[in-house]
């Protein structure tokens, strides 16, 4: 029974490890939490009402998370959350947090749409180089566990050592 037991347990954690690793994080080092010299949020220069719907495309809209009400989401309609570990602007997710948690990216200036305030929006460099799109000061990541419009599974839930929350447009953490 035991030995049952540690077989199921270890192809649960290589299925999970396979899983993960099709994130879209930065392959540098700095394990679960990261560290590193990224940049100083700066705030964007302008509003665009256009939207490629392409990775790193750093829109930030309104939608309706299923019991948050009206939350930020990215183009796809995806959850946008904030989380806790990042410190000063600057993101504390990187390896295995970033698969499970992947940054909102852009490759130039973030776009506000939707009601999103574009006066609120930033960016921060990640170790990589990458822009990583920032809302009031928070830099901004999906949950891999969210695979629709209006899911909201990684809302007030601790994960790579702090607590991660759904955005509200005025810029607070919304709360279940």
């Amino acid at each position: 029974m035991l030995r049952n037991l540690s077989a199921l347990t270890i192809l649960a954690l290589a299925a999970a490890l396979a899983v993960s690793g099709c994130g879209g994080g930065d392959s540098e080092s700095g394990g679960a939490y990261g560290s590193g010299d990224e940049g100083s949020t700066q705030p964007a220069k302008s509003e665009s009402g256009g939207g490629s719907t392409a990775a790193g495309d750093g829109v930030v809209a309104v939608g309706k998370g299923s019991e948050l009400g009206t939350i930020l989401v990215d183009s796809k309609g995806l959850t946008l959350y904030d989380f806790h570990k990042d410190k000063g602007g600057k993101s504390a997710c990187y390896g295995a947090c970033a698969a499970t948690w992947p940054p909102l990216t852009t490759d130039g200036a973030p776009k506000a749409m939707n009601g999103a305030q574009s006066s609120q929006l930033g960016t921060t460099k990640r170790k990589d180089g990458t822009l990583q799109v920032t809302y009031a000061g928070w830099p901004l990541y999906t949950y891999a566990a969210d695979t629709r419009p209006g899911d909201t599974n990684g809302q007030d839930i601790d994960s790579f050592g702090a607590e991660w929350y759904a955005l509200q447009p005025n810029g607070a953490e919304a709360k279940d």
